[in-house]
């Protein structure tokens, strides 16, 4: 099996082992010192890149080629040509020319703009990133770019993760270099990407119209058993789930994906996929792709993959864990070492991300913004949406000493004995963990866990790279004038953990005592995404993005545009489905079964009058009330989700959809869920939470 896997593995990506191999020495050496710098591809280069790219691809089967690109809608995009260029009137040949390798043309009006983009102003243009790998699948030669208008803006998620990697290393290597690093060209940001899933019998997921529509349920009353027993997590996998993860592990590692870790989560049905490391442009691709092979392949066993973060109300929805680091030749930046006390480079490193995250805390809210997250976070599951971060009391303990100028003393390694002979004993850890945290160091990263099962990681990690990077420049600013550097680095390292160690929270997240707590701190409780989207285009938010160069005002106000747009478009798909499924299916059913029941007490009583018919009555008095109270609740329901469509102001549509339509739509699906325990089984129209997420 070893063996077989070492076959298989990146055996569709055009590598640097495949790139070594099959590209002339000089070629090779300049486009790996253009990945590994950042700097221009030589373009005198890019033929015989392109026509080795192509024989290779060809040779694993491809006819196509397609510039792969991340749009503003939150899923890839591409368009498939063929290698053929006609040789006379009835012959081809297979090419591919540098120029088609490097750009490509799309059509820009057909994707999120935010205004950037007039419908007639169509062309738009993809370009390819050489740092991220390009790969073969179905048949075609997959070639990751990024995507900009005729004008030059960013209209993907790609260009911004880009430009702040690069920011950040250029900051980060002036930090470095304080240290006495000369050797680092770049300082990489590293990624992993932990993904939560749920998986449900397809021919069940057919059957419920909120499912296909909107990817969660939006009715449905809680089955007898959740995760109350706690016995699914880390639980054997059942034979089809194994089997269907086994098909994705081969999938993911033919693409070069480290898919390292699986196993059962919290939830019932609920299942998850950790990676090995990767660049973080690379991270974003692999993920995407990731996401992509989950529902593909589930698909071939009967199944489908769930990524919505909140598919069934009642247990736990689904994170995206985004593992974040920083490493120079090799080197992890953000690991303290034994001594963190003694570790100067790792502290100011340290106070620079705690100052980032404070400072734009509002921010790091955004980037996971999502109508889907806003069921999840907060929900004694997921971190709150108030932003903090956690650090351990080893790192707690030495910040309070250098603000508060107290002695230190360092947390001993304990050792962990069971008192069993044959257990070994081992040396455990100086911290705990903390999962309310919704940014917690972790030994030698922090995990941003508010991100959302279904979103691009682009964002946050855009986010997390351009606050750091402006951390770093403005200490780098003071430092590199310094004439005492021992003495001004302590100074800073103190002053910054001082300003802004309000953001650091070691306890319960959960907790109503901390968000009274974060309240009195000063932090920001953003609780839903469109208060969150309002800060986006604050005075702060547009200095850091602008004068780092990730984004324009003009990209920035194209994406708040977008946030408020896709919020209400979500909500309003799912309001608009809960109509048609009230109204078509729930209240039927109701009908149907009060029929059933009217009709059994009349038979009753035509056998005997005095027969006792209190069941019937019951069960029709309460059953008439709840499906009145459903009907009525549709017609609020369309009334407000009217006006809400109507409104022209896309931040204000949002904000009707928020405050007006959703406690609507709850107020339908308490009526609906309850009827649901009170309609006879065989006449439910759809399947249960007791039957979805049981019997996969």
């Amino acid at each position: 099996m070893d063996k077989k896997i070492s076959e298989i593995f990146g055996a569709m990506v055009f590598n640097d082992d495949v790139m070594r191999e099959r590209l002339p020495k000089e070629v090779y050496k300049s486009l790996t010192k253009t990945i590994a710098t950042g700097r221009t591809i030589d373009p005198s280069i890019a033929d015989v890149v392109a026509n080795a790219m192509k024989d290779w691809a060809v040779e694993k089967g491809a006819t196509h080629y397609t510039h792969w690109f991340q749009p503003l809608t939150g899923v890839t995009a591409e368009k498939h040509d063929a290698f053929i260029s006609p040789v006379g009137s009835c012959k081809v040949v297979m090419e591919f020319s540098g120029k088609e390798l490097i750009h490509g043309e799309s059509d820009a009006s057909s994707f999120p703009s935010g205004g950037l983009r007039a419908t007639f102003e169509a062309r738009g243009y993809t370009a390819w990133d050489p740092a991220s790998y390009a790969f073969v699948k179905d048949g075609t030669l997959y070639i990751p770019t990024a995507f900009c208008s005729y004008t030059g803006e960013a209209l993907d998620s790609k260009t911004p993760l880009l430009r702040s990697m690069d920011v950040l290393s250029n900051q980060a290597l002036r930090i470095v270099r304080l240290f006495g690093d000369t050797q680092s060209k770049r300082v990489d940001i590293t990624v992993g990407a932990e993904q939560e899933y749920f998986i449900i019998d397809k021919k069940m997921y057919d059957r419920r119209k909120d499912l296909v529509y909107t990817g969660r349920t939006l009715f449905g009353a809680p089955a007898p058993k959740g995760q109350e027993l706690e016995d699914h997590y880390f639980g054997p996998l059942k034979t089809r789930i194994a089997a269907f993860m086994s098909d994705l592990d081969e999938a993911l590692w033919t693409m070069g994906i480290n898919a390292k870790t699986k196993h059962n989560e919290a939830a019932p049905a609920q299942h998850e996929l950790a990676p090995i490391f990767a660049t973080a442009n690379i991270a974003v691709d692999q993920n995407l792709l990731t996401m992509e092979y989950m529902k593909k392949i589930a698909e071939r066993h009967g199944l489908v993959c769930l990524l919505h973060e909140k598919p069934y109300a009642g247990v736990n929805g689904s994170g995206k864990h985004n593992n974040w680091s920083l490493t120079a030749t090799g080197k992890n930046l953000l690991d303290p070492g034994k001594t963190p006390e003694e570790n100067v480079q790792f502290l100011l490193i340290l106070a620079a991300i705690v100052k980032a995250v404070d400072t734009y805390q509002d921010l790091m809210r955004i980037s996971v913004a999502h109508a889907g997250n806003d069921h999840r976070l907060g929900a004694n599951e997921a971190p709150p949406a108030i932003v903090s971060i956690f650090v351990g009391e080893e790192l707690n303990a030495l910040i309070d000493s250098l603000v508060d100028g107290t002695a230190y003393k360092g947390a001993k390694r304990a050792m962990m004995d069971l008192g069993i002979p044959t257990v070994p004993v081992f040396r455990k850890d100086t911290t705990d963990r903390n999962r309310t945290s919704p940014f917690a160091f972790t030994g030698n990263k922090f995990e941003f866990r508010m991100v959302g099962s279904s979103q691009n990681i682009a964002m946050p990690n855009t986010v997390l790279n351009t606050a750091v990077a402006e951390s770093f420049r403005q200490f780098a600013d003071v430092l590199e004038k310094a004439k005492d550097f021992d003495a001004a680095v302590a100074k800073l390292i103190k002053e910054t953990f001082a300003a802004h160690r309000r953001i650091i929270f070691d306890g319960n997240g959960y907790s109503d005592e901390w968000e009274k707590e974060a309240a009195r701190r000063g932090l920001s409780n953003l609780r839903t995404s469109v208060d969150a989207y309002k800060t986006f285009m604050d005075e702060k938010n547009v200095k850091l993005f602008s004068s780092l160069g990730v984004m324009s005002e003009a990209e920035m106000r194209s994406r708040e545009e977008i946030y408020f747009e896709n919020y209400a478009k979500i909500v309003n798909i799912e309001a608009l489905t809960m109509i048609v499924m009230a109204s078509r299916d729930y209240i039927p059913a109701a009908e149907r079964y009060m029929a059933q029941i009217a009709d059994t007490a009349a038979k009753k009583r035509t056998v005997c009058k005095d027969l006792p018919c209190t069941v019937e009555e019951d069960i029709l008095r309460r059953l008439s009330t709840l499906n009145t109270q459903a009907y009525e609740a549709i017609g609020k329901l369309k009334a407000e989700e009217s006006r809400a469509a109507s409104v022209a102001d896309a931040k204000e549509r949002a904000e009707y959809y928020c405050s007006k339509v959703l406690p609507l739509m709850s107020e339908l699906r308490t009526a609906v869920d309850e009827m649901e325990v009170l309609v006879s089984s065989d006449l439910w129209p759809v399947p249960t939470y007791g039957d979805m997420m049981f019997r996969v």
